[in-house]
């Protein structure tokens, strides 16, 4: 339960973390953290990080993490350009940039309607931070991270917004920018602060490596105890992953009446 995961001292056990997500959802992906820094000096502190040899998107430097389960520090030099680094507040959102330029004709038929979805993209402030890394959260080198990266099928993440929900019901809401959605997962939870999802966008599945069946949780690590402790109340009552297929002929009563009375 949560009191396994966080510790009489309150410092981030993501070890812990990983290892009751997946229990409870089975999990295909590294879960990972992302953490901002002010300083280059404090990121290249990290222990046992990597930096890039080559140009990279942020979304290929996330894969580094969630599919090889690296511990990898950029700044914005190691960018491909102003698209990336401003979702992260490493670029500003300057005038050229919210023109939307390189996107019109390509992702959106005209320059009004690319620069309209430049504006609708959240993203971190500029002059905040100099330098980002990424790593797996059970590794424990972002203690705590800022935000924690989770990718899931849409049947467990529909589970991990139940645990969400199951204390202090709000309904959720998210946006969807199209292309450029990292906007919508990391961008939104860096600036707001709040559990943000997203269906990832054609650069994330492409140069990230995300697969075809898989969203993503960009959620701030004082959550996570509570999803899981919400996962683990909805286990008892039997509704956990993965899902047993009732039968879409089947009397639907006597399934029902499991969880019902």
């Amino acid at each position: 339960m949560s009191e396994r995961v966080i510790t009489s001292d309150m410092t981030f056990d993501g070890a812990a973390v990983v290892a009751e997500l997946n229990q409870l959802l089975r999990l295909r992906t590294t879960p990972i953290g992302m953490k901002m820094f002010t300083t280059v000096e404090e990121m290249e502190a990290v222990p046992r990080i990597r930096r890039p040899g080559d140009v990279h998107t942020t979304d290929q430097i996330v894969g580094q993490a969630a599919r090889n389960g690296w511990t990898v520090g950029i700044t914005m030099d190691d960018l491909v350009g102003a698209q990336c680094g401003t979702v992260i507040g490493l670029h500003p959102r300057s005038e050229e940039w919210l023109t939307g330029d390189r996107m019109a004709g390509v992702w959106y038929a005209n320059q009004e309607e690319a620069a309209a979805h430049q504006a609708a993209m959240d993203v971190l402030e500029y002059g905040q931070y100099q330098a980002m890394a990424v790593s797996p959260l059970a590794s424990g080198r972002l203690n705590p991270p800022d935000i924690c990266l989770i990718y899931a099928t849409p049947a467990q993440m529909i589970l991990f917004i139940n645990g969400l929900q199951w204390t202090g019901y709000q309904k959720l809401q998210w946006g969807c920018v199209g292309e450029s959605s990292c906007a919508d997962s990391w961008g939104r939870a860096l600036k707001t602060r709040e559990p943000s999802l997203s269906i990832p966008c054609f650069a994330e599945r492409r140069y990230g490596g995300v697969q075809d069946d898989e969203l993503l949780m960009a959620i701030p690590p004082d959550y996570l105890p509570k999803v899981i402790a919400g996962l683990h109340a909805l286990s008892k009552n039997g509704l956990r992953y993965p899902i047993p297929p009732y039968g879409v002929n089947n009397d639907v009563r006597a399934g029902m009446g499991v969880s019902y009375s």
